[in-house]
């Protein structure tokens, strides 16, 4: 419950309703924020906002909305006008599992939509008005699997990759406007998701709430969070010290028994 007399604001939540998104709401209105939550599974999305409210005493505002829709620039505007972030997560995101050559054009678009085309205007709509205020934080969540190319979920990682760019160069842009901007590069989650595609942890393998933890503890600082000791590690062997074709091959054997 937050019981102090000081609010932090309202922190969006794009992409809420289960895994790691759970975690980010729960342990953001656990902080006292008034939340803001976008999900395409709005009676999920609505039972969330209900239980947060009550146990931690804060505002919850719920948007049953697919983050795929030609709108949703213009959806992220409006809502702005009523409940401006201080904090705003883009978390959602589209992976399609197998062959490159054997998914159909809907789904590799699908990817383009949701992980390319929606954190591109939820930062420039979402980091505009912060920067013209001053003030606020915008963390984009990405992987490490866009650090190189990876086999089976090809589409997936270079959308990765196109999120740990764009943050990095908004991290260093938007600093002087007083708006902090980081990408957080996570390893394997354990989210519903992620364990109904695989039947064993990857390396490194943790658990939403931490993930969150550590992506909230690095905000302030450099560009690019990576939770986890292991990771940290995979990130320096895999993504800088191995040469590509063999950083793509360890991708290749991580990702050669995932399900769709």
């Amino acid at each position: 419950m937050n019981s102090g007399s000081h609010r932090p604001g309202w922190a969006w939540v794009a992409g809420a309703s289960e895994g790691l998104g759970l975690a980010f709401a729960e342990e953001l209105a656990e902080r006292g924020y008034d939340l803001v939550l976008i999900a395409r599974r709005g009676a999920i999305l609505q039972r969330l906002g209900t239980t947060l409210a009550e146990r931690c005493g804060v505002q919850v505002v719920t948007h049953a909305q697919d983050l795929a829709a030609e709108t949703i620039g213009a959806e992220f505007r409006r809502w702005a006008e009523a409940t401006p972030p201080q904090l705003a997560v883009y978390n959602a995101a589209y992976a399609p599992v197998g062959a490159f050559t054997a998914q159909s054009d809907e789904d590799l678009l699908r990817v383009l939509s949701v992980n390319v085309r929606g954190p591109l205007l939820f930062a420039r709509i979402l980091g505009g008005l912060m920067a013209a205020r001053g003030s606020g934080q915008l963390l984009l969540m990405s992987s490490l699997a866009g650090l190189q190319g990876s086999p089976r979920v090809a589409t997936y990682a270079a959308s990765k990759a196109f999120n740990t760019v764009l943050a990095e160069g908004l991290w260093h842009e938007l600093r002087a406007r007083g708006v902090d901007v980081h990408v957080c590069c996570a390893g394997a989650i354990r989210t519903p998701g992620y364990l109904g595609a695989s039947d064993h942890d990857a390396p490194g393998a943790m658990e939403a709430r931490a993930v969150v933890r550590a992506a909230l503890g690095g905000l302030g600082g450099g560009p690019r969070i990576v939770p986890g000791a292991i990771n940290r590690l995979a990130e320096l062997v895999v993504g800088r010290w191995l040469p590509r074709r063999s950083a793509i091959r360890i991708m290749s054997a991580a990702t050669r028994d995932l399900r769709s």
